[in-house]
């Protein structure tokens, strides 16, 4: 995704920085271009080869309320509306004083990205949002690799210095407790880096075996859209100094995702919230389709084939630009009519004709009698071609993680901070309560990316 971006090897690595920022997702990007115009030194630290983490793979968009983009496609939003609904749809588990953080800055961290000239320009809906609040590109590119590309642009314009295939070990710790730098192996070369703060932005353990089993072993084998790197590193470094975790039970399963390849492959929440319907094996539809992804998640598991399919047409394929990407590697089925596409799916063609007619006509009557949707439903499925995309539920993300305060200080079992260590989002439970809201985890990156680069910025000011 960063295919311009040259990272350091580990034999460029310095001694010393203000801070250490473990991990080259959106966090850790948002993170160290904060604290870097804030007159820090930093360093970005990567495991892997590629940079971008989990980011890379996000499709649907950035979450955020009251914001210019919104007025000017006609949409009046309320902060408090957007706080009651994540709430809700968090099964009113989230940590109330990070929730209020979070939505009253969203509009903030998306002015900020536009600022450094990355623009989300254009706005689509997720489940459980009453109001189109979900910023994305106005190319309608996924706004993942869109993200890491142009923070990358960022970084390499403020010669921040980001290494790859760099491992964190193990955070080191002063005689009086606090974090004062890293340990940190590449190859066969072990380093140790004196830092005044590190910033912790490593992830989830949504691909790790270990973490899964230990916390949801009825989720063991299940496949996930985590990429490869996602193993909760940063949670064995931080458990290993005494943070305390929480909520690691609470595990997302995200209801599309396309799974009869090798490579698992996440069907945004875009291609839903731009009109797409879910039908099970015989044509019909089963639920709500934007509803919580936990509810949609389990209306497909109870399903006899544990499966289902997303139907859409060439309007819906215009406006969710990730379909090119999914058609081109195989994982669209076509059909010139409804009941072509039908046939090409073994369903009987009355069957999704009529499921289709049926939806068509709650569009055009703004009331879906039979699952109660609302959003979503800007046009119909009228537009040919039409097309399939098989989906099943699998891993996607983890809310659980490291204890932290709204200033992303980490806290250990007694909630004493552990000073000089901060950690962000998604190694930071607490945000998303039991379910997370399509568009949040990209909009966690850079609110709490810039919360953990403000205030290790006041921290490393304060030390003497």
């Amino acid at each position: 995704m960063a295919e311009n971006f040259q990272p350091l090897s580990v034999g460029e690595l310095k001694d010393s920085y203000d801070v250490v920022i473990i991990g080259s997702g959106g966090t850790g990007l948002a993170a160290a271009i904060q604290a870097n115009e804030l007159g820090m030194k930093v360093a970005v630290l990567e495991k892997e080869e590629e940079l971008g983490g989990n980011t890379n793979r996000a499709s649907s968009g950035m979450n955020a309320a009251e914001t210019n983009v919104q007025l000017k496609h006609g949409v009046i939003d309320n902060v408090a509306d957007f706080y009651h609904e994540t709430y809700k749809d968090g099964g009113r588990l989230n940590d109330k004083d990070m929730l209020g953080y979070f939505v009253y800055h969203t509009a903030p961290a998306v002015d900020w990205l536009a600022d450094h000239d990355i623009k989300l320009d254009d706005i689509t809906v997720t489940g459980g949002m009453s109001k189109k609040r979900t910023h994305r590109p106005a190319s309608m590119a996924p706004i993942g690799g869109f993200l890491v590309k142009s923070l990358l642009g960022v970084v390499a314009k403020e010669n921040i210095p980001v290494f790859n295939n760099t491992k964190v070990t193990k955070l080191r710790q002063a005689a009086d407790g606090r974090i004062n730098g890293v340990e940190v192996k590449s190859g066969d070369l072990t380093k140790k880096v004196d830092a005044k703060a590190v910033i912790l932005a490593t992830g989830g353990f949504g691909a790790s075996k270990e973490y899964i089993e230990r916390f949801r072993p009825d989720l063991k084998d299940y496949k996930t859209t985590n990429q490869p790197g996602a193993t909760g590193d940063g949670l064995k470094l931080a458990e290993n100094v005494g943070a305390e975790l929480m909520q690691m039970n609470l595990v997302q399963v995200h209801p599309t995702v396309q799974q009869d390849h090798p490579h698992v492959y996440l069907i945004g929440e875009a291609v839903r919230g731009e009109g797409a319907i879910l039908v099970n094996a015989q044509g019909e539809r089963f639920v709500n389709e934007l509803n919580t992804r936990k509810i949609v998640s389990n209306a497909i598991t109870a399903l006899p084939e544990h499966s289902a399919y997303l139907i859409f047409d060439q309007g819906i394929r215009d406006r969710a630009k990730a379909i090119e990407f999914y058609d081109k590697t195989g994982l669209v089925v076509h059909g010139d009519t409804i009941e072509d596409l039908a046939q090409n799916l073994n369903m009987d063609s009355a069957t999704l004709k009529a499921t289709v007619n049926t939806w068509n006509q709650a569009v055009e009557n703004h009331d879906d009698e039979q699952f109660h949707r609302t959003t979503g439903m800007d046009r119909g499925i009228t537009k040919p071609g039409f097309f399939a995309i098989h989906i099943a539920p699998a891993i996607h993300y983890t809310m659980g993680g490291i204890h932290i305060t709204p200033k992303t200080q980490v806290l250990d079992g007694n909630g004493d901070i552990i000073k000089g260590l901060f950690a962000a989002g998604e190694v930071a439970g607490g945000l998303h309560g039991n379910n997370r809201v399509g568009g949040n985890s990209i909009a966690e990156t850079i609110v709490f990316g810039r919360q953990a680069g403000q205030q290790v910025t006041l921290y490393a000011r304060g030390l003497k």
